[in-house]
């Protein structure tokens, strides 16, 4: 696996200390981006939380899954969170050390109080000491937040007081570029009330027997008020790949006012999927996103491919950007009206900017929104592989188009058909009798993508 190192410079350790009005929660920024853009230390928010014990429970779910591995459990190594102020909330999100589930907190504008939250992203410290102290609020507790340092002026002299050094596997940012396209198809499939919640989430198996039941899918469906388990996908239902991965909602359930269930379509014996699970709470919500098996993380899934391979779409990407403004609500309708494109080049466009980490998509809006994630724009096409080798296959004139057909000459000798029907590409490769599509094209069906993308623009089309 491709890693490298992130380096988290803090002025300080984010702490939860008494004040006069109560608890001030202080959560140290590292660099990122705002409307005027790049910061050394931004500041989102100074103000309070509506539901301070909620909003605690809230960020520690978030770090839990930052600090897990749900497959091949190895020593933890937490990626500190990432927040955004979107002007009327502040979105918390994380990703796990296997890349198989993405959490949210989502503080809306009900969650704050005394201040409108900033615009940008950034990195925030959640250390130990600080887990420790937020699992101690109490209901009744007063909590100022603090996103940013009290004071912006930095010494030069010593450098800043807390510095982290984190390896970060690459396949992370590809997590969040492929789990924004996947949850883009989801539907809400069934909304429960906090009674029933507690109860479904509560009969979940854990430890070595949820293990035992992560081997095969699970599926539910929506029963009255309710969800029972069911033994094969029906239309309808939902899965629940690895039932111990929504252990992190264990810490909000006694906040919760409802749990919505989001999946994407599922016809009768069809293949495990992701989905959706978010917990409803006063001012704000959770979310966790599951990738379709505990040992598939959303790195692989291969949604982001076809946006990759154009340069179509890197060029409506760079206009789109232009566009963006740091909306909690990206309406795609306004962006065709305002850029000029189609909705369909403007939804490629917004895959584009998922691989770079500058959208993610909200289900319970159902609409995609801004971000700008820390890290080098060109990394996620860097390292895809698939991308990389159907690059290399067409740059070696591996691929003769004919027709509706074409022949793939591979790096060994072998020769694969792709066809199309329908604008769907099939290949006669291993890749593809495996996966069917479902995870993105193949290597070969990319290139012969890219190939007749070439032609069309060599012929004159558009």
């Amino acid at each position: 696996m491709t890693r490298s190192v992130q380096s988290y410079a803090y002025l300080g350790p984010s702490a939860l200390l008494p004040s006069g009005d109560g608890s001030l929660l202080g959560l140290q920024t590292s660099g990122g981006l705002t409307p005027s853009g790049a910061e050394a230390h931004p500041r989102f928010f100074d103000g309070f939380l509506t539901s301070p014990q909620a909003a605690s429970a809230g960020l520690l779910a978030v770090a839990d899954v930052a600090a897990a591995r749900y497959y091949q459990r190895q020593s933890p190594a937490s990626l500190d969170p990432v927040v955004s102020g979107n002007g009327d909330r502040l979105r918390f999100e994380s990703f796990s050390g296997c890349c198989g589930v993405y959490a949210r907190l989502d503080v809306l504008r009900d969650g704050l109080d005394g201040g409108e939250a900033g615009h940008g992203t950034t990195n925030v410290d959640v250390n130990n000491p600080l887990r420790e102290a937020l699992s101690r609020v109490g209901a009744g507790d007063p909590l100022h937040l603090r996103v940013g340092p009290e004071e912006l002026r930095v010494t030069t002299l010593d450098g800043p007081v807390v510095e982290k050094k984190v390896p970060l596997p690459d396949r992370w940012l590809r997590g969040f570029a492929e789990a924004q396209v996947i949850a883009s198809g989801f539907d809400l499939r069934a909304e429960l009330t906090a009674a029933e919640a507690v109860r479904f989430l509560r009969s979940l198996p854990r430890g070595a027997a949820a293990r035992g039941a992560s081997r095969g899918a699970r599926w539910v469906v929506p029963a009255g008020s309710g969800l029972r388990p069911t033994s094969r996908p029906v239309p309808g239902a939902v899965c629940l790949p690895g039932p111990e991965r929504l252990a992190a909602l264990q810490r909000v359930l006694r906040h919760a006012t409802a749990l919505r269930v989001y999946g994407p379509p599922v016809l009768a014996g069809g293949a495990p999927a992701a989905s959706a699970w978010e917990v409803v709470m006063p001012g704000m919500r959770l979310t966790l996103t599951l990738s379709p098996e505990t040992a598939r993380g959303f790195s692989g899934e291969g949604g982001v491919l076809e946006a990759l391979a154009t340069d179509e779409a890197a060029g409506d990407a760079e206009l789109i950007a232009v566009l963006l403004a740091w909306e909690p609500r990206i309406d795609t309708g306004d962006l065709a009206a305002a850029s000029g494109l189609g909705p369909a080049r403007v939804r490629a466009a917004l895959t584009r900017l998922g691989t770079a980490g500058r959208v993610g998509y909200d289900t319970a809006d159902a609409a995609y929104f801004h971000r700008e994630l820390p890290y080098d724009a060109d990394r996620a096409e860097r390292h895809n592989p698939r991308l990389r080798a159907a690059r290399g296959l067409l740059a070696a004139g591996a691929v003769a188009l004919e027709g509706a057909q074409a022949t793939v000459t591979a790096e060994d000798g072998h020769v694969h058909r792709v066809r199309e029907d329908h604008g769907v590409l099939s290949c006669t490769c291993l890749w593809w009798a495996k996966y069917r599509g479902g995870r993105g094209p193949c290597k070969h069906a990319l290139a012969v993508r890219m190939a007749r993308r070439g032609a069309l623009v060599a012929g004159g089309a558009r």
